[in-house]
């Protein structure tokens, strides 16, 4: 299935992959820049697992920080073929080809540009078929691994001298919340490329195909806009296999920005017997009715679109808009072994003070 991947499929990778980005995920800007950028000044080319040796390395590209656009955050695309030429060189052996956390607006396209400027392969596999909050969740079942592992970090405000260039060893759970504090330090958002893994490891661990399901979400989201709005929804729900769960005026957010590079809160939708709740922690992570009920946790997608259709970060949000909720059931979407992990889940119950772990899936 080797794909030379173009400026069209750019614009695929945004859209589709604002939509899995389930209120965070990057900037669509961003994406757009990163994979302009490859396409231009070279040829990524994606690839399938099967494409692989066994024996060839995969590291993950990824941006971490909270996206909801809080703070004065700076990152490059030269930051991420930095981070990523840092891993190959502490590793003393080339990657092959790089994957990705997580779907989203941006990162999407996090290996796109590393890939075109070093030579490896973008594989069609992702840590997490929606973006969410922490490295973890999309480390594909290395949270609990004692094995010491290799992640890196580069970016920062240049104005501001928050420019971090950063190589970490340790076992995944303990080096992860270092590259956090150095995404705070560096002004909220810094690129990262970590934890190398033979490519046997990650086809029986990662989300297969996450790439290409978010590239025909958007090549269908594309070709259904000349029809109008409701076109675009339709084809939206059709090809996630997802639905509306709820529609209506937002009529209070509470989101704030922690020093952890989080963004924590609550969203309402509606007033009295029919309002929900959206609790966010950078993405949208569950759904509750006025009762307390559970409509939709992690990691299941749940995507706030405007009225014409639009995918929504949580930072795009404001009280008095008209929104409606998309859900995916996490029954239909190809699941990693980090988001079937119970162990990365603590930390962000604690943060959310939300239980997530009761409704996860069974692995």
């Amino acid at each position: 299935m080797k794909r030379r991947l173009t400026l069209q499929d750019v614009e695929f990778a945004v859209r589709g992959g604002s939509i899995y980005a389930a209120g965070g995920g990057g900037w669509a800007d961003h994406g757009r820049m990163l994979g302009t950028a490859a396409v231009t000044i070279g040829a990524p080319e994606l690839v399938s697992i099967d494409e692989l040796a066994p024996e060839d390395w995969v590291a993950t590209a990824a941006a971490i920080g909270a996206p909801a656009g809080t703070t004065a955050w700076e990152m490059q695309g030269v930051d991420y073929v930095k981070a990523t030429s840092l891993l190959q060189e502490a590793l003393g052996e080339p990657l092959a080809a790089l994957m990705v956390g997580q779907n989203g607006r941006s990162s999407t396209l996090n290996g796109w540009l590393p890939s075109a400027v070093l030579g490896t392969k973008v594989l069609d596999a992702v840590g997490d078929i929606r973006a969410h909050p922490t490295g973890d969740m999309g480390s594909i079942g290395l949270a609990g691994s004692p094995e010491p592992m290799i992640q890196t970090a580069v970016g920062g405000n240049r104005a501001e001298n928050r420019y971090i260039e950063l190589v970490v060893r340790g076992a995944t759970a303990k080096v992860s919340p270092i590259l956090r504090t150095a995404s705070d330090m560096s002004g909220g958002f810094i690129a990262s490329c970590r934890n190398p893994v033979r490519a046997s490891y990650v086809k029986t661990h990662a989300a297969l195909g996450g790439i290409s399901r978010a590239l025909a979400l958007g090549e269908a989201i594309v070709k259904a806009e000349p029809k109008g709005v409701s076109a675009v929804i339709d084809a939206i729900c059709t090809t996630t296999e997802g639905y509306i769960l709820v529609e209506g005026q937002i009529t209070a957010i509470d989101v704030v920005y922690t020093k952890e590079a989080f963004d924590i809160g609550t969203i309402f939708i509606g007033s009295g017997h029919t309002a929900r709740k959206l609790h966010v922690m950078n993405e949208y992570m569950a759904v509750e009715d006025n009762d307390g009920q559970r409509l939709a946790t992690f990691p299941d997608v749940i995507t706030t679109l405007d009225e014409q259709g639009e995918p929504l970060s949580v930072g795009q949000l404001h009280v008095g808009m008209a929104i409606k909720v998309l859900h995916v059931p996490h029954s239909r979407l190809p699941l990693s072994a980090g988001v079937l992990d119970p162990s990365v889940y603590p930390p962000v119950e604690k943060a959310m003070n939300l239980a997530i772990t009761p409704f996860l899936p069974k692995a």
